[in-house]
């Protein structure tokens, strides 16, 4: 099609001989790289006609960033890309313990939910739906593992089968299989995951079905039928109805049909409604009158993840009016964040208090250190005081859940502290199941900072898994940070989350750079999409192609 003439002259650099007398390695990986993004530079005029070729090219992009980024490239001669020797090496320490992970699990546990390590088998946590396999999709495709991704995705094609006699967690389904499979699709360009995303999409629709719409939390996959645990009196969990905004909103987006988002944004709006000004709503929701229930208010298991997507959908929108809202709620959210914080003595670090009632509860969760990622990332939003103040308070938070994990023998956290007066920290819960919050939190105060002491702080947490949970087929948690003991699961997570928080740790950022993408709370990034008011999908039918601008928290898990 018919170029500017600047546009044209530009690509005389597409041409091999201009490489001809430069070194063969560098010069064929720049070609490629100036090609792809030549392409991607242009996509404002292709993307009407050729948007799924140019998604392709896009996730091309992608790949030949972290590829680059092995040979010391700098993209746009930007300081902040070049990557240092140190870097290079320790992400390929990364890189060769997920080969380890996904190797054992191939071996062991190929179409299994989760691998047991030390008994060499697998076991479906989830219903037999290949969780960590399709957790691990979005790793693989990231780190560069073309064989393992192309093996993976065959299974998915060919093997994948979501009818399963099995009563199925919607938020857990839908951030790790739904969310997996649409970050698959966004990276790779390949329809066969965005077909499987829909299929599972449309077997957890009807959990939606509630008098008020805030949705039951379990769900049969083949029959429906869905209902809440009898365990917490029938009620709805905040963070299981509140989590799956980014996943259905992005299907609605890249399939044309809207009635995924009416869903789960109908959730927002109930909660809205009564939304109190502290912006702190309890863990547990009736879902007959959509309404909190008097239970503890936390920032750690079954709350987490609802605060942290009031701010993604806003980035998600891209920022704009039609999302506004969330990011209104959110700021409410952190000003009671805020009143929950308090300092330990002697030393002072910095926790989030749960609160039960009027009483503070001097308890913080490992799953709550996602907050001080949280934070950074949505700091940028205020102006230029409360910016630099809620900074602040995220790396205070960073300090404390590092020192979680340094407080202990064998240097991994337990499950959850409690504070005393003179006394700092005390391990409570001992277990240490692989989880990913701090290092989410170190990657995003790297990124957002350039401070290269969350990149130690992260190295350190890596040797000490490599230490402690690495065996001989996998990876595995441990029933006591103090003893060193070991359990027997590798949790899909530690592939989706953990590994991956890591890689790009020491990664340039360039790669999944954060104004192009944001991470659903499984680490599966996705692409931001511009939200317009008055209405967002133009797509109605497979024909026709979705308007994307091509930009490119878990409740209490211990098994």
């Amino acid at each position: 099609m018919a170029r500017t003439r600047s546009s044209t002259s530009k690509w005389r650099y597409c041409h091999p001989s201009y490489y001809l007398k430069r070194p063969k390695r560098l010069a064929f990986l720049f070609l490629a790289f100036v090609c792809a993004s030549l392409l991607v530079w242009d996509r404002q005029t292709l993307l009407k006609e050729h948007e799924e070729e140019i998604l392709k090219l896009n996730a091309e992009v992608v790949r030949l960033k972290s590829m680059v980024g092995e040979v010391n490239y700098k993209p746009g001669n930007k300081e902040e890309d070049v990557d240092d020797p140190i870097d290079v090496e320790r992400r390929e320490k990364v890189k060769e313990a997920m080969i380890h992970a996904w190797s054992s699990y191939e071996k062991y546990a190929w179409g299994k939910d989760e691998l047991q390590p030390q008994s060499k088998n697998g076991f479906n946590s989830f219903g037999g739906v290949g969780a960590t396999l399709i957790d691990s999709l979005d790793t693989l495709y990231i780190m560069g593992l073309d064989k393992q991704f192309q093996k993976a995705k065959e299974w998915v094609a060919n093997s994948l089968d979501f009818n399963k006699n099995y009563d199925a967690s919607v938020f857990e389904t839908t951030i790790r299989v739904v969310g997996g499979l649409l970050s698959a699709y966004d990276l790779s360009g390949d329809k066969v995951f965005l077909d499987k995303a829909r299929d599972m999409a449309d077997r957890l629709l009807p959990a939606w079905d509630t008098p008020s719409g805030i949705p039951y939390n379990l769900i049969n996959l083949v029959g429906g039928r869905p209902h809440n645990p009898s365990w917490n009196g029938g009620l709805s969990i905040l963070a299981d109805s509140g989590t799956e905004q980014l996943e259905f909103i992005s299907l609605s987006q890249r399939t044309g049909d809207p009635k995924y988002q009416q869903k789960v944004e109908n959730v927002i709006s109930q909660l809205n409604k009564s939304f109190p000004d502290d912006g702190l709503l309890p863990i547990y929701i009736d879902q007959n009158e959509g309404k909190a229930s008097s239970s503890t208010i936390t920032f750690g298991a079954m709350g987490d993840s609802f605060y942290e997507y009031l701010l993604k959908v806003w980035i998600h929108g891209n920022k704009t009016a039609a999302v506004k809202h969330y990011r209104e709620m959110w700021e409410k959210s952190m000003d009671g964040l805020s009143s929950l914080i308090r300092r330990s003595t002697p030393s002072s670090f910095t926790y989030i208090c749960e609160k039960s009632g009027d009483s503070l509860i001097d308890k913080m969760d490992e799953l709550a250190c996602f907050a001080p990622g949280m934070i950074a990332l949505g700091s940028s939003g205020y102006d230029s005081e409360d910016s630099k103040k809620y900074l602040m308070l995220a790396e205070e938070l960073a300090w404390t859940c590092y020192n979680f994990y340094q407080s202990t023998p064998t240097k991994l956290a337990g499950e959850n502290y409690f504070f005393h007066p003179g006394e700092d920290m005390s391990v409570g819960t001992s277990w240490n199941i692989l989880r990913p919050e701090t290092v989410e939190s170190l990657f995003y105060l790297w990124r957002l900072t350039g401070n290269k002491t969350y990149k130690e702080w992260g190295w350190n947490i890596f040797q000490a898994f490599e230490k402690n949970s690495r065996v001989e087929s996998g990876y595995v948690g441990l029933r006591d940070v103090k003893t060193g003991d070991k359990d027997n699961m590798m949790q899909s997570f530690f592939l989706a989350e953990t590994l991956k928080y890591l890689y790009l740790l020491f990664s340039p950022p360039s790669v999944i750079p954060l104004d192009e993408w944001v991470f659903n709370t499984e680490a599966h990034p996705l692409r931001i999409v511009t939200r317009n008011e008055g209405g967002d999908l133009e797509r109605s039918d497979e024909k026709s192609k979705p308007s994307i601008r091509l930009r490119g928290r878990k409740e209490g898990r211990s098994k």
